[in-house]
């Protein structure tokens, strides 16, 4: 079991949402954590020990295999961040590497930070309107609050 994204990709290997809402171009898997693997619960160990056991068992898929291994920068989020924004991407997945990994909401593990310059928010405005302190819903923050804080970005 993986905690992956499904996307579009365009001729630049950007991520195109409308792509994916109207089935135009095949869908690609980006995974960036093993949860389960066969009837073992992984969630309890760190992350980094995770990401490498799913980079281990993604390395022995042949292409075509539409599951690609979303990998990581340790460290500057900041800098991070604005290279997403200079290329017009949704935002960052951060997660803590030594952290298991957390489904209950109130104690998150990890944070979305997301572009409010994104080209492609049109139609989407609700999700990237939240807002942690106006509305409780955990894992939407803005790159103030996020990216000093966080040891590995996903």
């Amino acid at each position: 079991m993986l905690d992956e994204e499904i996307v579009c990709l365009d001729n630049a290997g950007r991520p195109r949402f409308s792509d994916l809402l109207f089935h135009r171009g095949a869908p690609c898997f980006f995974a960036f954590d093993l949860l389960r693997r066969n009837e073992k619960d992984c969630r309890s160990e760190r992350l980094i020990d995770r990401k490498i056991e799913l980079r281990r068992l993604l390395a022995k898929k042949l292409p075509p295999f539409p599951v690609r291994y979303a990998d990581h920068v340790d460290g500057k989020g900041t800098a991070l961040f604005e290279r997403v924004c200079e290329m017009d991407l949704e935002g960052i997945g951060a997660k803590q590497k030594h952290a298991p990994y957390v489904s209950d909401r109130e104690s998150s593990t990890w944070v979305k930070i997301l572009n409010r310059e994104y080209s492609q928010k049109q139609g989407r405005e609700e999700l990237f309107e939240r807002d942690r302190h106006r509305e409780p819903v955990p894992g939407w923050h803005s790159c103030d609050l996020a990216c000093g804080d966080l040891e590995a970005v996903t």
